[in-house]
């Protein structure tokens, strides 16, 4: 191979590679500099949600706590810090941090973003319950204000997120609800119903739902003690420490008569059983509910249990001539009335 050609090669190799680099909206360098940039707008964000939330707390934010809410080191929260002053969105006060006004609308509008968005995810999506905060965060940087308004008036402008926390206006009103306290705090056997279950940490909200709380659940205070917090909600008894306890808000309401829920859980129908529907558990709700009820489960449906899988889970059920198979989760959710005269093989 003559030099000629060999230099041609590598000239042509080089002109690929540089463009592959640096070609200015798909090249590599390109594509690095757009991530750099919303990494830095994604913490500028999440530092103004944080300030911001602890003011409407009643807390007083500070670099501390802001390091320890994004995960980064003091060096980084300082450039946070100086890159929100710049930006004329935070003052300092010693060492307490305050959002100027123009930070704090910034803040409220992702606010807004999140708490709707978790929304949508509750309504009108498969997620489940544990995802929706992670997915929220990630939709939260991406959408417009006219993405959020669209997403406001498709939901029917919603004043609260599935966890009970109030959502900003576009206006930036907030609605508190009043009279709200922690569960532990409530009179023992005062009648309430739950308002806000704390999203956050998500391994104590992910406890939360495993025990089957919900926004809008009837409790009653049994015992509230430093060792343990009992209670009955929509008719079951929990027990929880007390670092649980604390991450449910309610308000009380007048008297009322705590009633089981009726008829028992599918998931208890047992091959050669069989049962007619009668109603969904309200955590059932959006695209699962519609699906189910596309499948031919509504109120009066009569169904049968047909095999079990090899694992346990998922269970074959007869609904309307058809083998449908339901997971353990869904049908824990799905209650129906069991026919006495069909028996269990």
């Amino acid at each position: 191979m003559t030099l000629p050609l060999i230099s041609l090669i590598i000239t042509t190799i080089l002109i690929a590679l540089s463009f592959w680099l640096f070609q200015p909206t798909r090249g590599l360098f390109s594509q690095w500099k757009r991530s750099r940039l919303l990494t830095k707008r994604v913490l500028r964000e999440d530092a103004l949600k944080h300030i911001c939330q602890s003011e409407l707390d009643g807390e007083k934010p500070t670099a501390l706590s802001l390091a320890g809410s994004l995960s980064v080191g003091v060096e980084k929260v300082t450039q946070i810090i100086t890159d929100l002053q710049m930006r004329e969105l935070l003052e300092m006060d010693g060492n307490n941090l305050h959002l100027t006004h123009t930070g704090r609308d910034y803040a409220l509008r992702i606010i807004r973003a999140h708490r709707l968005y978790e929304r949508y995810l509750a309504e009108e999506s498969g997620y489940s319950e544990e995802e929706w905060h992670t997915q929220a965060h990630e939709r939260e940087h991406q959408l417009t204000n006219k993405d959020i308004e669209a997403l406001s008036t498709r939901l029917g402008n919603p004043t609260h997120d599935p966890h009970g926390d109030p959502i900003p206006t576009a206006d930036g009103t907030i609605h508190h609800i009043e009279n709200s306290v922690s569960i532990a705090s409530l009179g023992i056997d005062t009648p309430a119903r739950i308002t806000h279950l704390e999203d956050e940490p998500e391994a104590i909200y992910a406890q939360l739902i495993a025990e089957g709380l919900m926004v809008g659940q009837k409790v009653r205070l049994l015992e509230s003690s430093p060792q343990r917090v009992r209670f009955w909600a929509d008719g079951d008894e929990h027990v929880l420490a007390p670092i649980l306890a604390a991450n449910i808000n309610v308000v009380p309401v007048p008297e009322f008569i705590e009633e089981k829920q009726p008829g028992e859980p599918l998931s208890n129908l047992k091959p050669g059983q069989e049962g007619s529907v009668i109603h969904f558990s309200p955590r059932i709700r959006g695209v699962e509910r519609r699906r189910l009820m596309d499948l031919g489960l509504l109120p009066g449906t009569m169904i049968s249990a047909e095999m079990v899988s090899a694992g346990g889970d998922p269970v074959a059920y007869r609904i309307r001539g058809a083998l449908i198979a339901l997971r353990k989760s869904q049908t824990d959710q799905i209650y129906v009335s069991i026919n006495p005269l069909s028996s269990a093989t």
